[in-house]
C-alpha cells in the first residue's frame, strides 16, 4: 500500500515539474544566453532549409595549405598505422 501511494507521489510531481520547464524557460533571463536571437512570434511548423549563410570573403583554405595539411594528416596516419602494427606483433 505504501509503495503504491509513494508511486503515485512521485509520478504525480514529476508530471507538475516536467509542465514548468517550458514556462522557466521562457522567462527572459532565465537559462538563456544574452546573446541568443529572439524567438518568432508564430512558430512555424517547417524548418527553414532554404536560409544559407552568407558566402565567404575570402578562401577557406588556400590550395598550398590544403596540400601541406593533407600530407601531415597522411604522415599521422601512416604512423599510426607502423605503431599499431609493431604492437600487434610485439604481444
Amino acid at each position: 500500500m505504501m509503495r503504491g501511494l509513494a508511486a503515485a507521489i512521485l509520478l504525480a510531481s514529476m508530471a507538475g515539474l516536467s509542465g514548468c520547464a517550458s514556462t522557466v524557460a521562457d522567462l527572459p533571463g532565465v537559462g538563456v544566453p544574452t546573446d541568443a536571437p529572439a524567438r518568432p512570434k508564430e512558430a512555424s511548423g517547417y524548418l527553414p532549409v532554404h536560409d544559407l549563410p552568407p558566402d565567404r570573403s575570402e578562401e577557406a583554405m588556400k590550395p598550398a595549405d590544403q596540400a601541406k595539411l593533407q600530407a601531415e594528416l597522411k604522415a599521422a596516419r601512416d604512423r599510426q598505422e607502423t605503431a599499431a602494427a609493431q604492437n600487434s606483433t610485439g604481444k
